[in-house]
């Protein structure tokens, strides 16, 4: 399923899921484990992930053609983005440019496409429920009894101590997380050798022990770009709040939040409006 010559570092979750030389056996069972089907490693999986789309260097999404659907799958560890149906649609309408043909548009007759559907796994430090869904038309600022247009994304909270009943129904996942608390949890005893010491012990402990035995150095490589990414993100925030504040705008953001949330608008809406996240609303 791999392809080559990313241009960007991907994720421990992305080779596991679309990258890794099992990872259509991976896919395979988390896609049953969704479904409740069981398709066997024989029936045909394409790999058509985006170059370079939801995100700018490091891309957390799996995007394969299977069973007549497109399955988009996308890791999330920071605060949920409820903008992400509106991020999907945007995703979902590039991938359909890519696998279908260009004259395919303009056919009197119906041209079928495979049907989307759409996940995210959380497992960031966010009280968040074991699952919901994310609807594009909560963004909607008018919103009509009958909608124009839907897009909804399942979340599902993969932490394990929410239990989430799909972890249960795929041992990849179910190791994955377990993986990603290990991380955690070693980074914070010891930053300098966390990485290296959460997958020393991930192996003694048989979570993802075939993969991280196989391929121990470029987990390391990979989670190191993840960490210099999410670091380097936080920065560029932190001195655009800077320059903003400076000016007057994000002084105004704030105004505006208020007052919405004073009248008590959706925090969704306030988020659309503002500009503001979710984080710096809550802290009104």
């Amino acid at each position: 399923m791999s392809t080559a010559n990313r241009k960007y570092k991907d994720s421990v979750f992305v080779d596991l899921f679309s990258e890794d030389e099992k990872a259509k056996e991976n896919f395979l069972s988390l896609y049953n484990a969704l479904h409740g089907t069981n398709l066997q490693l024989s029936c045909p999986v394409e790999n058509i992930r985006l170059d370079n789309v939801m995100y700018m260097n490091i891309i957390n999404d799996v995007s394969c053609l299977v069973d007549n659907k497109i399955i988009v799958l996308a890791e999330h560890q920071s605060t949920i983005n409820e903008n992400m149906p509106l991020r999907f649609l945007e995703y979902i309408a590039r991938l359909y440019e890519k696998i279908q043909a260009p004259t395919d548009r303009y056919l009197r007759k119906l041209s079928k496409i495979p049907t989307p559907e759409f996940y995210v796994f959380y497992n960031g430090t966010d009280d968040y429920p074991e699952s919901t869904i994310l609807k594009l038309s909560d963004a909607f600022i008018v919103k009509p009894d009958c909608l124009p247009l839907e897009l909804s994304v399942k979340v599902f909270n993969i932490n394990k101590n929410k239990g989430a009943e799909v972890l249960s129904r795929c041992k990849t996942l179910e190791d994955y997380s377990l993986f990603v608390e290990e991380v955690r949890k070693q980074t914070q005893l010891d930053s300098e050798n966390g990485f290296t010491n959460a997958v020393k012990i991930c192996i003694e402990k048989g979570i993802l022990q075939e993969y991280l035995m196989r391929k121990s150095r470029e987990v390391i490589n990979m989670l190191i770009a993840e960490y210099d990414y999410d670091t380097d993100i936080a920065v560029q925030r932190a001195e655009e709040r800077e320059i903003a504040f400076a000016d007057g705008s994000y002084q105004t953001k704030l105004e505006t939040a208020k007052l919405m949330k004073g009248m008590n608008y959706p925090i969704s809406d306030i988020c659309t409006i503002s500009g503001l996240n979710k984080e710096e609303i809550e802290a009104l």
